[in-house]
């Protein structure tokens, strides 16, 4: 890399870092007046919620990284054009094609940045977080009826009333049948604890086995249920799709595959997953064309709300598509690739306008 392509990298990635901590502090003030509701319940108090929103922000990052970069990619070339330098630099003879180049390359490593970070940092904090809040509030997980969660596993269903932020599961109930769909056994236990051996440990149970000759009752004080149900599925009761791991996603798109439930969400959230990353690069790509076609004097910002507006497009519409694809039943990649083609077409439709002039 030259002087000149280092300079204009330093520049840019200055610029979207310094966009993207203006953006953080937005959304987090935000998301602190939504937090005030809930300050004062158990022992939730301004210091864990603070902590919360803090836990939060990697999964912010994660989400607003292609704005930040198209805001301060557009401000970091608008600011070089109102100082001369951008025309001295086309003067000496830096080519469209050097630029792109450029754009590409640091869209590639904001890419991975997201990449990075949606996998690897954001699912932890996110539960971390969720986790924090639960326990503060003393509330549960899920409680989706008034009997408790429900989940399928093979011919069984299992019924706990509560879920623990920890993951554990009070007063479970497991309905066992045959393969015609009779019953013909139920468990039910004081408590199940998740053993990193990958079996759950049912504490106080009551096994009750019934065939043709009647019921036969057992008392055990611990029982080890083997389930294809583990917390990494049931973490989907407190994190949102979009911020779970791919492993995770892929694992429970297959735990309802296998129990015939509908996937068509979480298959959008792990193409989303796939397909995000790119909007980076398309973001930087879409900021090249303004300042050759922006005259000098719309000044810095003039470019600066270009970028917002941009950014909240692709915002909406990346929201839009996944809502709608839901709602239609569209193919989950279509759902989630649709705005990256979309403004990567017109990317190359204004950088194709630039290279004509």
């Amino acid at each position: 890399m030259n002087i000149l392509n280092r300079y204009l990298a330093s520049q840019i990635l200055a610029s979207i870092g310094l966009a993207l901590a203006v953006l953080l502090l937005l959304f987090g003030f935000f998301d602190l007046l939504e937090e005030m509701g809930d300050v004062g319940q158990g022992n939730y108090t301004m210091a864990k919620a603070l902590l919360f929103i803090a836990l939060q922000q990697p999964g912010r990052i994660h989400e607003l990284m292609p704005i930040a970069a198209i805001i301060g990619t557009l401000f970091a070339l608008a600011r070089l054009a109102v100082n001369s330098e951008f025309n001295v630099m086309r003067a000496s003879g830096l080519p469209p094609a050097q630029l792109i180049k450029l754009m590409l390359g640091l869209g590639a490593s904001l890419a991975l940045a997201i990449l990075i970070i949606g996998e690897l940092i954001t699912p932890l904090a996110e539960q971390t977080a969720q986790q924090i809040k639960l326990r503060t509030t003393s509330r549960v997980v899920a409680q989706e009826f008034k009997s408790g969660l429900w989940a399928k596993d093979g011919k069984n269903f299992v019924n706990a009333q509560e879920m623990l932020p920890d993951a554990t599961l009070v007063n479970v109930r497991i309905y066992q049948f045959d393969e015609v769909f009779r019953l013909k056994a139920i468990q039910t236990a004081e408590s199940g604890i998740w053993s990193n051996d990958g079996y759950w440990q049912l504490k106080n149970v009551q096994s009750t086995q019934l065939d043709e000759t009647g019921a036969k009752t057992e008392l055990l004080p611990t029982l080890r249920w083997q389930s294809s149900i583990t917390p990494d599925l049931l973490s989907v009761l407190m994190i949102t799709p979009d911020r779970m791991a791919l492993h995770t996603l892929h694992a429970y798109i297959g735990h309802l595959e296998e129990n015939r439930q509908k996937t068509t969400r979480y298959e959008i959230a792990l193409w989303a997953k796939l397909v995000y990353p790119l909007a980076a690069p398309v973001m930087l790509l879409l900021a090249l064309p303004f300042v050759y076609l922006q005259p000098r004097a719309s000044g810095v910002s003039g470019r600066i709300m270009i970028g917002v507006l941009i950014g909240l497009a692709f915002y909406l519409v990346n929201r839009l598509a996944a809502h709608l694809g839901l709602l239609n039943d569209w193919p989950p990649s279509l759902s989630a690739g649709l705005p990256i083609l979309v403004f990567s077409g017109i990317a190359a439709a204004s950088l194709w306008l630039v290279e004509r002039r």
